[in-house]
Formats: C-alpha cells, structure tokens, sequence
C-alpha cells in the first residue's frame, strides 16, 4: 500500500510540475528585469487559463493527501 501511495506521489509530483509550468507568467518578477515583461494582457484570463487552475488546485490538493496519507502510513507500520 505504502509503495502504492509512493508511486501516485512521485506521479503527481510530475503531474504538478508541469502544470505549473504551464501557466502564464503574470509579470512583476525577475522576468520584468529581463524584458519578458513587455506583453500586456487585456483580455484578461480566458476559459483554458481559468480550467488550467482549476486541474493544478485539484492535483495540488491529492499530491497534498497522498503526503498526509503516506505520513500516517509510515507512522501506523512502525
């Protein structure tokens, strides 16, 4: 079960990282030193920005279960 648990975690490990780099820069950062924050954005965040956030809140908060399940998990065999 624990090993299980451990190969969803590193799956969405993977999963959560590339959606976060997915998402598009939203400026003020080291990027804005460097020009990349030249574009402006006037149509605000459409329909597959505002869906792309809500896949990485859902497979951010099971990446978080499978850690607090794993951490009882580990606790509960010793």
């Amino acid at each position: 079960m624990v090993i299980g648990f451990s190969i969803a975690l590193i799956v969405f490990s993977l999963l959560l990282m590339m959606l976060v780099l997915m998402h598009k820069g939203k400026g003020g950062g080291l990027s804005d030193m460097f020009g990349g924050g030249m574009q402006s954005s006037v149509g605000g965040s459409s329909v597959a920005e505002r869906n792309l956030d809500r896949i990485t809140i859902v497979v951010a908060l099971l990446w978080f279960a499978c850690i607090v399940v794993l951490g009882m998990l580990m606790k509960l065999s010793n």
